[in-house]
C-alpha cells in the first residue's frame, strides 16, 4: 500500500532526545517498509526514516531557531498533504484535530491516531463537527472522555524487539524518566525512594514553562547521592538506565494516554510501580510485570516486594504484548479496511 504518515513538528521522527510520539512513528514507518509498504513520512527535515521523506520544515521546532511559529510550520505541513494526498491509499495522521479540515474533503481514506489527553474544553465539539472522521485511540481509557468519537480501534503502542536489551539482575536503584511536572509525580518519586531507602536516579528533560516547580520543589531535593539527576537520556543511554533499575517509578498524577516509558522498561526486564491513573491498568499486569498502587504508602510497599517479580517474565509479556510487529499488524489492518471502504 501507498501510506503516507503525518508527523509533528516540535521533534524529529526519530527525536534526538525526549518525544513518544516522534518515536512510535518511527518505528512504525520501520515496520512498514519493511513490510513492502510503500510509505512517506511527512516530518522535519532532519528526521530519518527507512521511507521517503517528505521535508516540510527545515529542523525540529524545538531544537530548531527561537521564536519560530509553530503554527506556521503546521500550515505548511497541512498544505503537503493536501497537494499530495492523491497519492496515496491511506493518510495516517498523528498530528490531532488541525488537518481534519482538509483530510475530510481530499477523498483519499484517512485515520488520526490521538497521542494526547482528550479531556479538555472545546474537544466534543470537534468530534461533533466531524463525526465521520476515523480515530485510533493507544488506550481504552484515553477514549472514555469522548465517548462519541468513531472510534475504529484502540491499538497499544509497540517498540522494536531488539531495541532494548534486558538485564537479569537485580537493579540497585529507582529510576524515573519523563517530564519534570507535577503530573508525572517526580515529587512522590523522590518521597518513595527516600522512604524504601533506595537511590532514585532521575532522567528527564526540564521544560522552559516548568523552571519555577523545578527550582522550588525538585532542585532542593535532589543532593547528587540518594537523589540524582541524570538530565534528559537519548536511545543508547536509555537502555543502562533502565536495565540497571530495581523498579520504574510511574507515580502520575493524570489520565496518561499511554506512557511508552512502562514498556521500554519492560522490555530491558524492569517492573513497573504505577498509581493506578489513566492507561496504566492496560499496560501493567499487577504482580507479573510490576505493581499498581493506590498510594504512596503501597508503593513503598511494593519497592520490597519488587524482588520477588521475575524479570524475564517481564521481558516475556513485553515481547508478547508491545512488539512494534504487533502494532505494524494492527494498523495494516485498520489501512486495508478503510481503503476497501472507499
Amino acid at each position: 500500500m501507498r501510506i503516507a504518515q503525518l508527523a509533528p513538528l516540535a521533534e524529529s521522527v526519530p527525536p534526538r532526545l525526549y518525544g513518544g510520539t516522534e518515536r512510535v512513528i518511527a518505528w512504525l514507518v520501520d515496520e512498514l517498509v519493511a513490510r513492502g509498504h510503500d510509505v512517506t513520512l511527512f516530518a522535519s527535515g532532519d528526521s530519518n526514516t527507512a521511507g521517503k521523506l517528505h521535508a516540510v520544515w527545515p529542523r525540529a521546532l524545538r531544537l530548531g531557531r527561537k521564536g519560530v511559529d509553530p503554527s506556521a510550520a503546521c500550515a505548511l505541513l497541512i498544505e503537503a498533504i493536501a497537494e499530495r494526498a492523491r497519492d496515496f491509499d491511506v493518510i495516517h495522521s498523528h498530528v490531532d484535530w488541525l488537518p481534519l479540515p482538509v483530510l475530510s474533503r481530499t477523498g483519499v481514506p484517512f485515520l488520526t491516531t490521538m497521542h494526547g489527553r482528550l479531556d479538555l474544553p472545546g474537544l466534543s465539539d470537534v468530534v461533533a463537527r466531524f463525526p465521520t472522521a476515523p480515530f485510533v485511540s493507544i488506550s481504552d481509557n484515553q477514549r472514555r472522555a469522548l465517548p462519541n468519537a468513531n472510534w475504529l480501534a484502540t491499538i497499544p503502542h509497540g517498540l522494536p524487539r531488539d531495541l532494548f536489551r534486558p538485564r537479569y539482575e537485580k537493579g540497585s536503584y529507582l529510576a524515573f524518566l519523563g517530564r519534570l511536572t507535577a503530573e508525572k509525580g517526580p515529587e512522590d518519586a523522590i518521597r518513595i525512594a527516600r522512604a524504601a531507602r533506595m537511590p532514585l536516579r532521575i532522567a528527564a528533560k526540564i521544560p522552559r514553562a516548568e523552571t519555577t516547580y523545578f527550582t522550588k520543589k525538585l532542585e532542593p531535593e535532589i543532593d547528587g547521592e540518594n537523589i540524582e539527576l541524570v538530565g534528559e537520556v537519548d536511545e543508547i543511554r536509555k537502555q543502562p538506565f533502565l536495565a540497571g533499575a530495581a523498579a520504574l517509578l510511574f507515580p502520575i498524577d493524570w489520565p496518561e494516554p499511554f506512557g511508552l516509558v512502562m514498556i521500554e522498561a519492560m522490555a530491558c526486564g524492569t517492573p513497573v510501580i504505577a498509581y493506578r491513573s489513566g492507561s496504566v491498568p492496560e499496560v501493567v499486569e499487577d504482580g507479573v510485570t510490576g505493581f499498581i498502587v493506590d498510594s504512596e504508602e503501597r508503593a513503598i510497599a511494593a519497592v520490597d516486594e519488587v524482588g520477588r517479580l521475575d524479570r524475564r517474565g517481564v521481558r516475556a509479556r513485553f515481547e508478547q504484548r508491545f512488539a512494534a510487529s504487533r502494532m505494524a499488524s494492527e494498523y495494516e489492518r485498520q489501512y486495508r479496511e478503510l481503503a476497501a471502504g472507499a
